[in-house]
């Protein structure tokens, strides 16, 4: 076992042997090394005021993201490098040409915004060197302004990717091969403990040591990508003691696709599980391009999504849908459930004591299947669900439901099916007879609460509403779903 935090801060090596697992990287940089470019605005991931890089090793790559530093924690950094806004000029005061296509552009105003524009930028400017305007405004869906409208730093990213300098210039390309040899000595199978005071927090080497410290600290608090447990110090300021976390752990961080479906690793985040599932299965990765910002993305996980049991959560409705199964897994070994059984009540999940979310397992779905999500949210990007609701159809050769699944967050205490639904659609012809007649089936299935995202009636109305939506996407023409879709608006 080893007793520090090591990582790199822009060019210095950090090693901290005291420190509260709940103290997150902003006050760390803000209070103790005296960086304030990155600023707190909403302290709960939501305005990218506090954006910074965290670069990691990933299969002998090292990899930059975006993060919220508000809520991520200094205790996830160990072997990583933390690049905050302060790091990207030169060393005589010259701007970096992100930082200058923001003067240029005249990007910012009031200016408190503008590092956390900046590293999102920078971000973006190491992973695609010609981006869409659309990829641009996805990278930037994490910062908010209340100022400049937006389109001058849309502009200040454009113009970075027309007349991109030589990579010389920038410090990360600079000292990419130093950076990687040192985050490699950093990197260890050892379990870290650190203190301060009674307080700990726990980095355990595998996962195999992740269980046996479950089964001896069964209500140690997991975090892996701490977009809902940072809030829960943030803004409920909860005690958490000890803290475990995981997000280092290559074993959690798999995704893989084969003939029978696509396994995920309870440690993928969701831009790494993008790629593979808007690929396999479209509406799940579009799902995922409107969870969050992108900082939100690259720290949040799948399987924190399903393991903190969130009735709102925006996966396990499409997860249910499509039949996933989850494994669990303790110091005595695995067992695998159906993801909607796993959901027992608000609250409340069928993990027992000393037990981890290992992975999820989505089935290939057959030949001719239909399958869609829908997120309701007051505005589209980096909101909360006011419902979500995800549809699983398969249809026999005389047009006959013979397979529906269908689940929504957002409608009761849990993610949760609608059973009644699905048996008023069962060997039934899918049609708009068989829709309308089944949409009262809702009323056994659900009562939704009302509350400041949306009324019970309206939860209600909107459910049965998409339930014929996807009637209509599945079977029936264009001009009946613009038809639709203008009346519903």
């Amino acid at each position: 076992m080893t007793d520090r935090i090591r990582f790199i801060l822009n060019g210095e090596d950090i090693a901290l042997g005291s420190v509260d697992p709940t103290e997150t990287l902003l006050d760390f940089l803000r209070l103790q090394r005296r960086l304030t470019g990155s600023k707190e605005g909403c302290a709960e991931g939501d305005c990218g005021a506090c954006t910074v890089l965290v670069g990691r090793l990933v299969d002998g790559h090292l990899s930059y993201e975006t993060v919220n530093a508000c809520i991520r924690f200094v205790g996830s950094l160990n072997a990583t490098h933390v690049v905050t806004v302060e790091h990207l000029a030169a060393k005589d005061g010259t701007l970096h040409p992100v930082q200058q296509a923001m003067v240029d552009c005249h990007g910012s105003q009031c200016g408190f915004c503008t590092p956390g524009f900046v590293m999102s930028l920078y971000g973006l400017w190491l992973t695609d060197e010609k981006p869409s305007r659309a990829a641009i405004e996805k990278a930037l869906q994490g910062n908010l302004c209340r100022c400049t409208g937006y389109e001058p730093i849309v502009k200040a990213a454009e113009q970075v990717a027309r007349i991109r300098p030589s990579a010389l210039f920038d410090p990360l390309e600079r000292e990419r091969a130093s950076i990687i040899a040192r985050l490699e000595d950093l990197r260890t199978k050892e379990t870290i403990t650190v203190s301060k005071g009674d307080r700990r927090l726990i980095v355990p080497g595998t996962v195999a040591a992740l269980a046996d410290l479950l089964a001896h600290e069964p209500k140690a608090t997991i975090v892996a990508g701490a977009t809902d447990v940072g809030l829960w110090v943030t803004k409920q300021m909860r005690d958490l003691n000890p803290v475990i976390f995981i997000n280092h752990l290559d074993e959690l961080q798999a995704i893989t696709s084969t003939d029978t479906g696509i396994t995920i690793g309870a440690g993928v985040s969701y831009s790494t599980a993008h790629e593979t599932l808007a690929r396999e299965i479209p509406a799940f990765g579009r799902l995922i391009d409107r969870i969050g910002g992108q900082q939100v993305r690259n720290m949040g996980t799948i399987g924190g999504n399903v393991a903190n049991g969130s009735p709102i959560g925006d996966t396990p409705p499409a997860l249910i849908a499509l039949s996933a199964t989850v494994t669990l897994r303790s110091a005595t070994g695995t067992r695998t459930l159906p993801l909607d059984d796993f959901f027992i009540d608000y609250g409340k999940q069928d993990r027992k004591p000393g037990e981890l979310v290992e992975s999820l397992h989505v089935p290939r779905p057959s030949a001719g299947h239909r399958f869609a999500v829908y997120k309701i949210t007051k505005r589209r990007d980096e909101d909360i669900s006011a419902l979500c609701g995800a549809f699983s159809l398969g249809l026999d050769e005389n047009g006959t439901v013979s397979h529906i699944r269908i689940a929504f967050g957002g409608m009761a205490g849990t993610p949760k099916r609608a059973r009644s639904v699905e048996a008023a659609l069962y060997g039934k012809p899918w049609t708009e007879t068989t829709i309308t007649a089944a949409r009262d089936a809702f009323d056994s299935d659900y009562q939704p609460l009302t509350d400041w995202r949306a009324t019970a009636d309206y939860r209600q109305l909107t459910a049965k509403n998409l339930l014929t939506r996807f009637l209509l996407e599945t079977s029936g023409s264009p001009q009946e779903l613009q038809r639709f879709t203008l009346e519903e608006a």
